[in-house]
């Protein structure tokens, strides 16, 4: 017998949300641990809210947002606002009713500097990775540091001189194009010191190597335990100022001071770390620099002694697998370009989407 599509739906329905989402589905697995790390932070909510007033909007909803916007490669926050609406997923993972439906938009700017701001997201970084030290998944020992760049959210366009100069350039422009002005810079050497982004000042022209186009853009450092590739740190920087090899010690410091019993033996890097600070550096630190070496160039502090080890070679296999945090952080968490102004902000969702690649990295191990 054909059946009919029923015009008038039912007057009324009864959705269980959680009976909606598979008892396999690997959501279950990140949830569980979204919801122990925000226990731990509950605490720290309390003392941000009032006690009276109207009921906000709970910190913990938003938060978790951040999570599914990284694992979900949402775009924008009016995006995400728009699709929580009929994703029942979503709204279960969020703890929200089916009634209650989304939220606007502007929810996410209005609480950026009470729960959405880099010192809550780092701290949510943190109880995330103390969860997974918890669990087993983590090295107390070994681990590599390595660098990359995230793109400003800026034009080239908006680097200009700090003096000025450019206005009468850009003025004269603005006529034939009002919105999207023509402007010449062929010829003309722009610096750092000389010229500033009017969009997203914190960012600076950089390139990655020689050969490579320059960009607006911010360095990026991580520094991933060897045991299973966790993101034990990861800090934006100014790539100027602060080389990468400053970065990594920095990290090395800052990981041991945050986590009782962490005792940094081994640290891997690439060719690029092989130079004299970073190498006399990790020696002072008692730390064993094991970084891949240039040809035909001695660094004091590392040699045979050290490159003929094997754990020196199981370090240099192992320390390839930090390009798997870059990439997917990139391509999946959509951080390969910042989606907000300023080194605070694109910090704080730093933290956030390389804590959800921890969160996904130990569900799937836990599954295994």
């Amino acid at each position: 017998m054909r059946g009919k599509p029923q015009a008038q739906p039912d007057f009324l329905t009864v959705i269980n949300l959680n009976q909606c989402v598979p008892a396999d589905h690997p959501l279950r697995a990140i949830k569980s641990q979204v919801d122990a790390v925000l226990k731990k932070l509950s605490p720290l909510f309390d003392e941000l809210y009032a006690d009276d007033g109207r009921a906000s909007i709970p910190p913990e909803q938003l938060l978790k947002a951040r999570v599914l916007t990284a694992l979900y490669s949402i775009r924008s926050e009016r995006l995400f606002c728009e699709q929580l609406g009929y994703n029942l997923l979503w709204l279960w993972f969020l703890d929200r009713e089916f009634h209650e439906g989304s939220f606007d938009h502007s929810i996410f700017a209005k609480n950026y500097e009470r729960v959405l701001s880099a010192d809550v997201a780092k701290l949510f970084f943190l109880e995330v990775y103390a969860l997974s030290r918890q669990a087993g998944w983590t090295s107390d020992d070994h681990f590599t540091a390595d660098g990359t760049l995230i793109e400003a959210w800026a034009s080239l366009k908006s680097f200009v001189r700090k003096d000025g100069t450019d206005q009468a350039k850009v003025g004269a422009a603005k006529d034939e194009d009002p919105g999207n002005p023509t402007i010449n810079f062929r010829g003309e050497p722009r610096r750092n010191d000389t010229h500033q982004s009017t969009t997203d000042p914190d960012s600076v022209l950089y390139r990655k190597a020689s050969g490579k186009e320059a960009r607006l853009c911010f360095g990026a450092h991580a520094l991933m335990e060897n045991r299973n590739g966790l993101c034990a740190d990861f800090t934006l920087h100014n790539p100027i100022t602060a080389s990468e090899s400053v970065i990594a010690l920095q990290q090395a410091d800052a990981h041991q001071q945050l986590h009782a019993g962490v005792t940094i033996k081994t640290l891997g890097a690439d060719k690029s770390y092989h130079q004299k600070a970073f190498v006399q550096g990790c020696r002072e630190r008692s730390i064993a620099p094991h970084v891949a070496c240039k040809d035909k160039v001695q660094v004091a502090g590392l040699d045979a002694r050290t490159t003929t080890q094997r754990s020196y070679q199981v370090s240099l296999k192992l320390r390839k697998r930090v390009e798997e945090i870059f990439a997917w952080i990139k391509m999946v968490g959509g951080f390969r370009r910042s989606r907000y102004r300023g080194l605070e902000r694109t910090q704080a969702w730093g933290y956030f989407v390389a804590g959800t690649y921890n969160l996904l990295r130990t569900a799937r191990l836990a599954a295994a």
